[in-house]
């Protein structure tokens, strides 16, 4: 039978409320509640210095627990916990692309408002370049220039950080930038 040692809980074990197994859990509660996530659909995780802690694939969201947390090491990729009888999450290469663009966390929703939203700006990019009438391909994408969610001139921007390494948070005037990354099927 394994041990702790052997299955690394240490990792994910914590009365810290702001632990980030504890933390992904509890998000994924509310955004079950809130309609942003559904049932086992969209996925999250969180950086913590080296360590990816990532929601499983195929597990209710609203009834997860931290032991079905996996947490990967960031530099090697490799997987330090993997709960048993559970899978990783299939986000984790979207998680890993936005790690890598200096996300602390990340976000994989399915809710109705963010396809759509995703789909409007699709659509708003097609135009652009059919009336640049330089149409490109779906492989000529610029990798280093997703899609982007754009908004200004809204309070609830306010909440939200200037980004690593500048101090306080963004203002009414300010514009927030989301990219949206690509996701496939595998």
């Amino acid at each position: 039978m394994a041990t702790e040692s052997d299955t690394n809980d240490h990792l994910i074990t914590s009365d810290d409320s702001q632990h980030p197994a504890n933390l992904i859990c509890e998000l994924c509660r509310k955004f079950y509640t809130l309609g942003w996530v559904t049932g086992t659909g969209g996925g999250t995780s969180i950086r913590e210095n080296s360590h990816i802690f990532i929601a499983p694939s195929g597990v209710q969201k609203e009834l997860m627990h931290p032991s079905n947390i996996f947490v990967l090491d960031y530099s090697s990729r490799t997987y330090l916990r993997r709960p048993l009888a559970l899978k990783p999450s299939a986000c984790t290469p979207l998680f890993l692309a936005a790690f890598d663009r200096g996300a602390g966390c990340c976000i994989h929703t399915h809710s109705q408002w963010a396809v759509l939203v995703t789909l409007l700006i699709e659509q708003q990019q097609q135009q652009q370049q059919q009336q640049q009438q330089q149409p490109q391909q779906e492989h000529e994408k610029d990798p280093q220039s997703p899609a982007c969610f754009e908004i200004s001139n809204i309070e609830q921007i306010k909440g939200i950080p200037r980004g690593r390494g500048k101090d306080g948070n963004l203002g009414f005037f300010d514009t927030l930038r989301i990219p949206i990354i690509e996701n496939t099927a595998q």
